[in-house]
């Protein structure tokens, strides 16, 4: 495992990778990483500003945030349970600029909108956060809903992806 730190428009984001593929985007502040595992309990392991997936993955969010790039094309491996897995596969079905409610994203993994609440914690677990576009998911009368990054760093992303880049 190996993680380096992106400054970006919506604050500092620390990128893990861990076997050739990107597993973590986390938001600042970050658990602390050390000798002892952060309160998360998940090792990151070492800084390593030339993890090929790192440096990747970093060049492909400059050129989002630049309103340059709309889809990423990076090796993911989210850790999580198999319900996780179908709804961070459904966020990535949300087009840029686009957005869904919990409601339709139940219905497009094959549940009924009773089941909304849970793929909004699902969502709200979402590992990748901006590469596995969580942030178009909105509620059912288009308001701004939770976000684990916050609702500014949700509105920033909403924005960039209508009106155009952010740096």
């Amino acid at each position: 495992m190996s993680w380096t730190v992106l400054d970006s428009p919506i604050d500092e984001l620390r990128l893990v990778a861990h076997d050739d593929a990107l597993t973590m985007i986390e938001f600042s502040p970050f658990p602390v990483v050390g000798p002892d595992l952060p309160a998360d309990g998940l090792d990151r392991g070492e800084r390593d500003d030339a993890d090929p997936v790192l440096v990747e993955t970093a060049a492909q969010l400059t050129a989002y945030f630049a309103g340059e790039l709309e889809d990423f094309d990076l090796p993911l491996a989210p850790r999580g349970t198999p319900f996780q897995q179908t709804v961070w596969t459904a966020l990535r079905g949300i087009g840029f600029g686009e957005t869904a409610s919990y409601g339709e994203l139940a219905r497009r993994i094959g549940k009924t909108p009773a089941a909304s609440r849970a793929v909004g914690l699902a969502n709200g677990r979402n590992p990748i956060p901006v590469v596995i576009p969580c942030h178009r998911v909105i509620g059912a009368n288009g308001t701004l809903t939770g976000y684990a990054g916050g609702l500014g760093r949700k509105q920033t992303l909403l924005d960039l992806e209508t009106r155009g880049a952010l740096f």
